[in-house]
């Protein structure tokens, strides 16, 4: 792996940042290290322990303004599914199903990979954004990797990342003279460069969504009954629900739980005083 202090900076914030994801939805922070290794990644899969029928799960992740900048994680199954089934196991969830616990670590990866654009704008002076990631193995003509200890339950191998050449040459530059030629030979960004040279100005991403119409809804509670029972229901009828008459109803945004609260009369309209937002394990049990 390259030894530019900046490239090492991006790697190292991007492990910290996979922590952190793993953290904030389990309350407990893994231990995380990492080391470089050199040669293809069969070499590197090999100096890291991983078998090749690992079931590797590979996600190519394009970093905005930039042309051609790339980097690629691959991730065995053990580790992610060991990652997945900690995190819904955290959320209350018994039985983990081999698709939650995947779905479960993209958005760790996500969360991790927006960690990196961060990291890898405040070396540029300017904004880095994830946009269209894919599933997609690494070319094979790479020969630098990070190879990344992840400590969970099982003891699953490590996962191997890579920065594409191009995205290493372009945080190398940022670094002073000894590589001022690599930044030369990059293609200018696809738009005009941040005037301030701040990296921390809204993404326009964002101000879209800001717009975005969503669907609030409150739920007082939640009843199962069987198909005989809902048939039987006429005018008068009374269903039991899970929660008392004291507990606090809940605020839905997208059929996704965001926050608890009381009832109020506004002006002879309903409304709810917020009380608590949700956390994290509460929007993934309401997701179920």
């Amino acid at each position: 792996m390259s030894t530019a202090e900046q490239t090492r900076q991006v790697i190292g914030d991007w492990v910290d940042g996979l922590a952190q994801a793993i953290e904030a939805m389990t309350e407990k922070r893994p231990e995380t290290r990492w080391e470089a290794a050199g040669g293809t990644f069969a070499e590197a899969a090999a100096a890291a322990g991983i078998a090749e029928e690992a079931g590797i799960f590979w996600w190519e992740q394009p970093f905005q303004p930039f042309p051609d900048a790339l980097a690629w994680v691959a991730a065995p199954r053990r580790l992610w599914e060991a990652a997945g089934t900690l995190i819904l196991q955290s959320a209350g969830l018994e039985k983990v199903e081999q698709a939650e616990a995947r779905n479960t670590w993209l958005e760790v990866l996500g969360q991790s990979l927006a960690a990196m654009a961060r990291s890898a704008g405040a070396v540029l002076g300017r904004e880095v954004t994830c946009e269209g990631g894919a599933e997609h193995p690494a070319p094979a003509d790479l020969q630098e990797w990070a190879i990344v200890h992840v400590a969970l339950a099982g003891d699953p191998p490590p996962l191997l990342m890579a920065l594409g050449p191009r995205f290493a040459a372009l945080l190398a530059s940022r670094g002073g003279p000894q590589a001022a030629g690599a930044q030369e030979s990059l293609p200018a960004p696809a738009f005009e460069a941040n005037p301030s040279g701040r990296a921390d100005q809204p993404a326009r991403t964002m101000e879209l969504l800001l717009d975005v119409e969503l669907p609030i809804s409150i739920s007082f509670g939640k009843a199962q009954l069987p198909l005989k029972d809902v048939l039987k229901l006429t005018t008068g009828s009374i269903v039991e629900l899970n929660c008392g008459a004291n507990e606090p109803v809940e605020v839905l945004v997208n059929h996704c739980l965001i926050a608890r609260g009381e009832v109020v009369v506004v002006e002879g309209n309903y409304g709810v005083r917020i009380h608590e937002i949700a956390n994290r394990q509460d929007r993934l049990r309401s997701l179920r």
